[in-house]
């Protein structure tokens, strides 16, 4: 259907729009041991006593790295044409400086391979979050040669694939890697220094500009480089300015933090003065926001659920309702003045509000935030009870609503003048979920942990049937 005829129809897609599925790689590889990969901090910390749900780890996970061929067939039937995939740092550079182990890079060029047969266009993520141990042994985020280290091994995988592969995102969610790894502990490495964590936030900036460098030194001009941010959409309790206040110091420490330096070149002056009591950001050398600031070929937004906050009561007490696990100590430095609310409405099994409209208005704050650049859904999706029936189909109705909804969203966008380019269910397979396990599923695929056999749950056949007609099928469409 030509593009001039979509806005007629609010659920047909651009023909161009690319339909994908998002995985992590420790979440999903396993072979934790083999081809020479040592471990990573995620490895150290899912068997650290007490750190994940059930003493959880991602040792075997779901076996992705001797079924990737039987996955990617999985995509392909499903009708995917893109899938994004991150690479383990330490699978590639296994003390995470020197030469590369090219057993570690054939996986990634193998999997590379089986997409394109396939007709599936691939997406590499350099850094999900599994910084190799021996570089959090130095220091990790908070230490600036790790951006230097970053930049080192960036421009190996861009060597090793970037013949072809054209879609690069140099980190996905530094937020989380920065606040939940170094602040308040729930994500690896654990730590909870709150200094710490904002000089880890530098020095992933920092990663991402060097990052993008190093790329570019290293591929064809034609390959697109990106970051994936899980910008969070905040919005205040009530228009009074103490709640304005709130949620002004809230957007600064979750996007202005990142997005500042990222696309303009500077850190945003009201988070230094947030956050003055904990440092005096002197970490942040000359000529740094020079190095940041890159020219980025797209971005990528990650969407779960909004935020909702308020200036804090005296008396507020009791844990932070922001989402993001359970720790006596804040993600958010310098804002324990803040107060985060839970919305109102249907919840996913992560206790996360169900709201397409935060989707819609993250994508329009980035349309105007960066004009001309597209933009990618690089993950959306939702955590259920997902169990299969007598018969051994999983159906998902609630997922299928969940992306019916958000997908819709991402339309009006479009329609309202966003340049969306695709988007990346999160995610295709059951998975470990970090600290919580094996105890949320996100995929569109079943797993069965125990034999991992693979089954499509009703919402992948619902979003392979989108991606092959470009539209959005009724939701009771897929029984």
């Amino acid at each position: 259907m030509p593009e001039s005829a979509t806005p007629a129809s609010p659920v047909t897609f651009p023909p161009a729009f690319l339909w994908g599925a998002a995985t992590s790689a420790y979440q999903i590889e396993g072979a934790v041991r083999e081809d020479g990969r040592t471990p990573s901090i995620w490895d150290t910390f899912s068997h650290t006593p007490g750190k994940t749900a059930g003493g959880d780890h991602g040792d075997i996970a779901v076996d992705h790295y001797h079924r990737y061929r039987d996955d990617v067939a999985l995509m392909a039937d499903l009708g995917l044409t893109a899938y994004r995939f991150s690479i383990s740092w330490s699978r590639v550079q296994p003390t995470g400086r020197g030469p590369a182990v090219q057993r570690g890079l054939d996986f990634y060029r193998r999997l590379v391979d089986e997409l394109l047969a396939h007709g599936i266009k691939p997406a590499v993520t350099l850094y999900h979050w599994d910084l190799p141990q021996e570089l959090e042994d130095a220091g990790g985020w908070p230490e600036r040669d790790t951006a230097y280290r970053f930049a080192e091994y960036a421009q190996i995988v861009g060597e090793a694939l970037g013949d072809r592969v054209e879609q690069w995102i140099t980190l996905n969610e530094p937020w989380c890697a920065a606040f939940l790894g170094y602040a308040s502990g729930v994500h690896a490495p654990g730590r909870t220094d709150p200094a710490a964590s904002l000089r880890a936030a530098h020095t992933l900036n920092l990663a991402h500009g060097l990052g993008t460098s190093a790329l570019r030194a290293s591929m064809p001009a034609r390959n697109s480089v990106a970051l994936s941010l899980n910008s969070s959409v905040v919005r205040p309790f009530s228009q009074d300015a103490a709640d304005l206040a709130a949620a002004q110091k809230i957007d600064d420490l979750a996007n202005g933090v990142f997005h500042g330096p990222i696309l303009h070149g500077a850190y945003p002056q009201t988070l230094f003065t947030a956050t003055e009591l904990i440092t005096d950001w002197s970490f942040v050398e000359d000529g740094d926001l020079a190095l940041i600031n890159q020219p980025l070929d797209a971005l990528g937004l990650n969407y779960y659920t909004p935020a909702l906050v308020s200036s804090a009561d005296a008396d507020t007490s009791g844990p932070r309702a922001d989402g993001h696990g359970s720790s006596a100590h804040s993600p958010w430095p310098g804002a324990d003045d803040v107060t985060f609310h839970q919305t109102p409405g249907e919840r996913t099994e992560m206790g996360w509000t169900i709201d397409p409209t935060g989707l819609h208005d993250l994508i329009m704050r980035y349309t105007r935030e960066a004009p001309g650049l597209p933009l990618y859904i690089t993950e959306n999706g939702a955590a259920y009870d997902d169990k299969p029936d007598p018969d051994g189909r999983v159906h998902d109705p609630e997922r299928v609503a969940y992306l019916q909804g958000h997908l819709a969203a991402v339309r009006r966008a479009i329609a309202d003048g966003a340049d969306v380019r695709g988007y990346y269910l999160w995610s295709l397979l059951d998975n470990f979920e970090w600290a919580y396990g094996y105890e949320k599923r996100f995929g569109a695929v079943y797993v069965d942990y125990a034999t991992l056999e693979r089954t499509p749950k009703s919402s992948a056949l619902w979003y392979g049937r989108a991606a092959r007609t470009g539209t959005l099928p009724e939701v009771e469409s897929i029984q």
